[in-house]
């Protein structure tokens, strides 16, 4: 089983050239061709599509994690805060109705 990688222009706008895979004096059993647009080259799985290391994803996803976390809490804190006021501007309303002087009654 081989598979064709197409020719494509690299990072650098240089023009690379098509290659068969696996390559010569490659792993035999990297039979796929993998990458982007602008870097490809031989691989074993054909789902593995990222030639760099996993490692960073983690600290992406840390970071996501942190950042949704204090967006949550501040968000929970704002949600406390109008509960809070509202319960305070409910429970502050005088009970009866003021005496204003005026009587609406006809005389």
């Amino acid at each position: 089983m081989s598979a064709e990688c197409s020719s494509y222009l690299n990072a650098d706008k240089v023009l690379v050239s098509g290659f068969s895979c696996p390559r010569t004096g490659g792993d035999a059993r990297a039979v796929y061709c993998c990458g982007f647009q602008d870097v490809k080259y031989c691989c074993d799985d054909p789902h593995s599509f990222f030639p760099y290391e996993h490692s960073y994803m983690w600290w992406l996803s840390v970071g996501a994690l942190v950042g949704l976390s204090i967006a949550a809490v501040v968000l929970f804190a704002f949600i406390i805060t109008v509960c809070v006021l509202c319960y305070l501007f409910i429970s502050t309303k005088p009970r009866s109705k003021l005496d204003t002087g005026l009587s609406f009654q006809m005389a």
